[in-house]
């Protein structure tokens, strides 16, 4: 990955457009599977998401693995999506992008009063 890469966020875009191009080989429930993955999986990353790239490969091979054995998406991820994303972050209640802005504001603002 080149510095220009790095600064303009091209490497993860043409990762993200590799990810939609294999999600587009997988049947339709499992395509609305990994749009919510992707939507409870975005909220807790980083400024770049560098760091989710290979949690969501990792998931996308999961995935395109359960259908290929021609199972079905609950049996592979259960009924609970977030509660499986979660799972994957490692922690229970980790903190989203906007908890932790939300609580560094309120810590400014707090010592901004003194408190």
């Amino acid at each position: 990955m080149s510095f220009w890469e790095k600064v303009t966020g091209s490497d993860i875009t043409k990762e993200m457009k590799a990810f939609e191009t294999r999600v587009k080989k997988l049947p339709a429930e499992y395509q609305a599977a990994w749009e919510q993955i992707n939507t409870h999986l975005w909220q807790h990353s980083d400024f770049t998401g560098r760091k989710l790239m290979p949690i969501l490969d990792g998931v996308l091979g999961l995935l395109e693995e359960t259908a290929a054995d021609g199972q079905r998406v609950h049996d592979a991820l259960g009924d609970d999506i977030k509660g499986f994303c979660s799972a994957l972050l490692g922690v229970d209640g980790v903190k989203s992008y906007r908890d932790k802005w939300r609580e560094q504001l309120n810590n400014n603002i707090a010592k901004k009063l003194g408190k």
